[in-house]
Parts: structure tokens; sequence; C-alpha cells
């Protein structure tokens, strides 16, 4: 067990119809509590790295720390590194041991995002690391990245077929209604422009960013009309980690003992992935 592509488990949703849950990780603890889930669910997973993560964490820390928790909890772990707006830092990525990328170059003009994508893809493939790509504005602020609710675009499925055929992109992440962060007011996902794109492109697994909030009947809809990878990371951040955090050093079961709310941290990240694991139905589809 350790760290494999995300194409290869892609592959294998496409053919079982589920889709496989992509987690943000912003420590160990963290990362631990998303091993943990799929280790009890034996369920496929995916750990992303984010730009601000990734300067926090180190480059090569987030490598070796993603294949110390695969090998301790006996799991096939994607590595992926999520929304990277710099080509250089993607190299670094794939030369350092991440089996997975993303390119964002979506607030470009279309061209320039081909271009970066085609850059990157022929990059990766010497390496056989897995490509994602996004056409089309997800809402919302991921990390450092911001795009206002005003200027969201939705991805075209003319352009979404031209573009992964140009490109020769893994995974494409499409925008059809969903933000990243928390909602102000019910997500209403566009079910019929997925299902377009997914008839023109049946076997590109689809991406489905900014998870949290969304109803689970949604993400059940979206996985039939042909969604792969669905990702979820403000959940995590928010009520994983920090909420989890500050309960866990006010609480006399710390002891001033920070140990004591990693493990907090872990079960509290580990629950909440298991619930969503639960909703993918990738759960006994590892291996």
């Amino acid at each position: 067990m350790g760290l494999v592509t995300m194409k290869y488990e892609m592959m294998k949703a496409i053919k079982g119809g589920y889709a496989v849950p992509a987690f943000n990780f912003f420590s160990y603890d963290n990362l631990v509590g998303i091993a943990k889930a799929a280790a009890e669910k034996k369920s496929p997973v995916i750990a992303m790295a984010t730009m601000s993560g990734f300067k926090v964490m180190g480059e090569h820390g987030v490598v070796k720390m993603a294949e110390g928790v695969a090998a301790d909890y006996g799991i096939n772990l994607v590595l992926h590194m999520d929304h990277c707006t710099d080509i250089d830092m993607i190299k670094r990525c794939v030369d350092n041991g991440f089996t997975s990328v993303m390119i964002d170059s979506s607030k470009k003009e279309y061209n320039e995002n081909v271009e970066d994508t085609c850059r990157v893809v022929e990059y990766a493939a010497k390496y056989g690391v897995t490509v994602e790509s996004e056409l089309g504005h997800v809402g919302g602020k991921e990390d450092d990245i911001v795009v206002d609710d005003m200027s969201v675009l939705f991805t075209d499925p003319e352009y979404a077929l031209d573009f992964v055929k140009t490109t020769g992109i893994d995974c494409l992440a499409v925008a059809v209604g969903t933000v990243h962060g928390f909602y102000k007011a019910k997500p209403k996902l566009d079910f019929p422009r997925i299902s377009a794109i997914n008839k023109l492109l049946p076997n590109t697994p689809l991406v489905l960013h900014g998870g949290t909030g969304v109803p689970y009947d949604d993400f059940r809809e979206a996985i039939r009309r042909g969604v792969r990878k669905i990702n979820v990371g403000t959940e995590l951040k928010v009520h994983g980690v920090f909420d989890t955090c500050v309960a866990g050093f006010n609480s006399p079961d710390a002891k001033q003992d920070p140990r004591a709310v990693s493990k907090m941290v872990i079960n509290k990240v580990a629950s909440i992935c298991s619930e969503i694991i639960d909703v993918m139905g990738s759960e006994g589809k590892a291996g």
C-alpha cells in the first residue's frame, strides 16, 4: 500500500459508478483523520494539499507525511496538489512524488488556460502523474484564490470537449453551480449541464469542487450523471480542525497536553470523512 495516481482510482470509479472523495488537509492530524476513515471504510481516498498548506508543511514534508500515513494505515492514497496556479510549483510537486496535480488557470482566457494545461500535461506525463484542470469558474474562496460571485462562469459542454481533446488532461473540474467555502443560500446544481458534459466525455472523470454544504441528495444525483471526484475542504478546515482545536484546548480532558487535542481532531475529521464516504458510494471499493 502507498501512493497511487488519481487516474487509477478514477478509472475504477467510472466502471463502478461511484465517486472518490477528495479531502483537503492542512496538518498531520488532519491527514491521519482522512486515512483513518479510509481504512475503516475500505474506501479509496484523495488527500489534497493546497498552495498555502504546502508552504506551511513543506514541499518534501507533505510527500513523506502522506507516504508514512498510507503505510501506517495500510491504504492506497492519492496525493493531489489542489488549485495550483504556479506551474513551477506543480513541477516541483511532480518531482517530489505527488501522484496527481491540478493546474488552475481557469481565470485566464481560454487559449491561455489551454496553453498552461498543455505544459503541465506534457511535464507530468513523463512521470505518470495525473493532471486535473478546471474550465469555467467555481465561485467563492479557495485558499488564496477568490472568484467573485458575479464573475462565475459555468462550463460550456462544447468547450469542455475541445479542452479535453486539446490538452489531454485526465480529469476535468466543472463549474455547475457549486462555490468554495460556506454557502450563503442553498446551492442549485445544473444537473442537465453535468449530463451534457458527461455525454460528450464519457471516459473523462468529472470533478465537483466546493462540496461543503451541498445536500447529500445532490451529491448522489451528480454522481449518477457522471461526477467521479468531489472535493470537500471547508468542512474539515472549520469543523474538523479549527472548532475541534478551540474546544479541545479549553476542555479539561486536554490537561495542557496537545496530544489529547490531536486525538480529538483525528477522530472528528475521521467522522466527517466517513459520513461523506457513505454518500459517495466508495465504501469497500479500495484495492
